[in-house]
């Protein structure tokens, strides 16, 4: 799974950005122009992301977008960056802004997916084209790359599954700590979760965790317990590796070790995953992922197709078939750490392997 899926994305990574413009890149842009006007390297890309609490964002998607949109530009981009620090209204005002400095694309990360849609109305009713990243912002947006969200939810529910083993009866009880509301990538994660727990298991709680937070994950934890009794939770579906960590804190705290999924490979997580008290993460090739809106964004700017990058449509509420692409994704144990966040360079096993970890580390031959 893990070479197919590294084939696909680089695939998608090495087309050529040379293509002529057509009549209209986006399924949601409601330009009329025939003949997009032609720009050179010299363009100006506003990059937004929401918060900084999750290490990937300011770790791997801001560094790899910013170096992908130089090296397709000839370092003769101009690139502004904000983040909202999980501020729907926050985000709203640096779209003002980024208007105001008239960037030519717009690469968004929405906090919230619904309240961003009349900021990227703005946007594009300034000239601005807005790549919708990570997650599917409402809105006329020209292209869209993410992973594949209900692969995602199906990849955690398969691996708790596995995780059970015999204990996997319509008996045993599972906890959901699913992501925030406000993400769509939530609700696609938990719609691919519950397509492989339903009939093989029993939901016994169900949380949508406002902001992924992790403190509201260890105290819906805490309830579920309470609720349930420690002894009778048989596994823990958690939609990202922050909740994880608050949930196993609370089932610690209970004298609980379950099998508990996550996503996005944090560190803590991976540590975590070495020790075996989080069972397994999805990894996810976030320079993939960046470097495809790089490209996408830089072709948008430059008024070029996007057909060559693009081979998938996706469609929101307010926009239908906006080019996209779907990066794959990768179930994380104990066994492939080396072969994915390693191999990766997400970390480096000293950066795993600490003092702390190293007898855990050597016991499943992390070395």
């Amino acid at each position: 799974m893990r070479r197919a899926a590294v084939a696909v994305a680089a695939g998608a990574m090495a087309v050529s950005l040379a293509a002529c413009g057509s009549a209209k890149d986006s399924g949601g842009d409601d330009s009329s122009s025939s003949s997009p006007v032609k720009k050179g390297d010299d363009i100006k890309v506003g990059l937004l992301l929401p918060e900084n609490k999750t290490a990937r964002y300011e770790k791997f998607d801001r560094p790899q977008i910013e170096k992908k949109i130089k090296e397709l530009t000839n370092n003769k981009a101009e690139i502004q960056y904000n983040n909202a620090r999980q501020d729907a209204n926050l985000q709203a005002q640096q779209v003002d802004t980024m208007i105001t400095n008239k960037v030519d694309v717009l690469i968004l990360d929405a906090v919230d997916a619904k309240a961003i849609q009349n900021s990227v109305q703005k946007a594009v009713d300034a000239g601005i084209k807005v790549v919708a990243y990570d997650r599917l912002a409402e809105g006329p947006i020209s292209a869209y790359t993410s992973f594949d969200n209900v692969q995602v939810g199906k990849t955690q529910g398969e691996a708790l599954l596995k995780a059970l083993g015999s204990k996997a009866t319509k008996s045993s009880k599972v906890v959901m700590i699913n992501g925030s509301v406000t993400d769509p990538n939530a609700k696609q994660f938990k719609e691919g979760a519950h397509s492989v727990l339903d009939g093989k298991v029993t939901v016994a709680k169900e949380y949508d965790t406002k902001e992924w937070s992790p403190d509201n994950a260890n105290s819906e934890m805490e309830t579920a317990i309470s609720a349930i009794g420690a002894k009778n939770i048989a596994g823990v579906y958690s939609a990202n590796d922050g909740m994880a960590g608050g949930a196993i804190t609370a089932l610690k705290a209970a004298g609980v070790s379950v099998p508990v999924t996550g996503q996005d490979a944090e560190l803590a997580a991976v540590q975590r995953i070495v020790t075996g008290e989080q069972y397994m993460s999805v990894f996810k090739s976030y320079p993939q992922e960046a470097q495809i809106a790089a490209e996408m964004a830089v072709a948008v700017a430059k008024g070029e197709s996007l057909d060559s990058i693009a081979k998938d449509k996706v469609s929101s509420d307010s926009a239908k078939d906006v080019p996209s692409v779907l990066v794959p994704v990768v179930s994380l144990t104990t066994d492939n750490i080396n072969e994915t966040v390693v191999k990766d360079g997400f970390y480096t096993v000293a950066e795993i392997c600490t003092a702390k970890y190293k007898s855990a580390c050597d016991k499943i031959g992390l070395r």
